[in-house]
């Protein structure tokens, strides 16, 4: 029996994850959330009465900066395997509420870090985030360019990826940190920019739309981030300290994000802003390093991933509002 230690479970991308291993019999998977209310926790409670259908799901309402908690579920269950996915979100809100962030995101990290070596967990694959590069212009970014956090958010993503080499290299501890890139799909959170837009046109409020829509992204589906997380979580090749960017490595310009939207008919009044400070002009990752590990993979082409968003919020729209 593998035990998996899946934080942040009942965030977007963990349970997606825990969803993906369902009908593994042989894996036991161990969520731990502390639902805070950043967005909306009814979206995080319905998420978690669809895992817990699952035989192999069992979930623990813990936060991870809480260092007593996390080692009595390590301890518990025989964890082997770590996936951190627990962090305070939000670029716009780190400039207000930095506190937030070096609570969740530094020390809970932390605490991960010092009791995997302790009990000699395997393997810790983390996320970190590709904010971490900055508005960096050489595009599309490698994992070995220099980093630039523009925010707190990022800074602390950053630390976490210093705090993983550390122990990295006073333990056998592989840690592989994933550095997403706008990571979209169906159950998504309602403070990003898809599920915002929709929000609005939904409840009849006005879309701050920032720097005029003059901005690109790299829109990730969630169903590719889930295969490239499965991988590594088994990728026998993998050094003691690794980075991976997360990333279809497609540049989507957000005004054309916005002329899909229009044809599902989703028209929310819009009002244009200037570049808000701490934000990234254009994001674009270079994903040659995963390929080397995927090879011919092909990714959701954002299209088609965005119209699958679409008709699935349609469908479960009551969630959200």
């Amino acid at each position: 029996m593998k035990n998996i230690l899946i934080t942040g479970s009942i965030g977007f991308i963990g349970y997606h994850l825990c969803r993906s291993f369902k009908d593994k019999k042989n894996l036991r998977l161990i969520g731990v959330d502390n639902i805070n209310n950043y967005y909306s926790t009814k979206v995080k409670l319905c998420r978690l009465r669809v895992l817990k259908s699952q035989k192999n799901f069992f979930f623990k309402k813990k936060d991870i900066s809480d260092y007593k908690s996390l080692e009595k579920i390590i301890k518990k269950y025989r964890i082997d395997t770590i996936i951190n996915l627990a962090a305070q979100a939000g670029v716009a809100y780190s400039m207000k509420n930095p506190e937030k962030f070096f609570e969740n995101n530094i020390k809970g990290f932390f605490n991960i870090c010092r009791l995997s070596r302790m009990y000699n967990i395997k393997r810790v694959i983390y996320a970190s985030s590709s904010s971490v590069y900055g508005d960096n212009k050489n595009l599309p970014v490698k994992e070995n360019y220099e980093t630039n956090p523009l925010n707190y958010y990022a800074i602390s993503k950053e630390n976490n990826e210093k705090t993983a080499k550390f122990f990295s290299e006073i333990s056998k501890v592989k840690f592989i940190g994933l550095r997403f890139f706008s990571i979209y799909g169906p159950f998504g959170r309602p403070d990003m920019l898809i599920y915002k837009f929709i929000n609005c046109m939904e409840n009849k409020k006005i879309f701050y739309l920032n720097n005029f829509g003059n901005h690109s992204r790299d829109f990730t589906y969630i169903d590719d981030a889930i295969y490239l997380i499965k991988k590594l979580i088994d990728f026998k090749k993998v050094p003691n300290y690794s980075l991976f960017n997360i990333c279809n490595s497609k540049s989507v310009k957000i005004t054309n994000l916005l002329k899909i939207m229009k044809k599902n008919n989703i028209k929310p009044k819009i009002i244009k802003r200037k570049f808000q400070k701490g934000d990234i002009k254009d994001a674009l990752g270079s994903n040659k390093e995963l390929k080397k590990i995927i090879s011919n993979y092909k990714f959701m082409k954002f299209e088609n991933g965005l119209q699958r968003t679409i008709d699935w919020y349609k469908e479960n729209k009551k969630i959200y509002n």
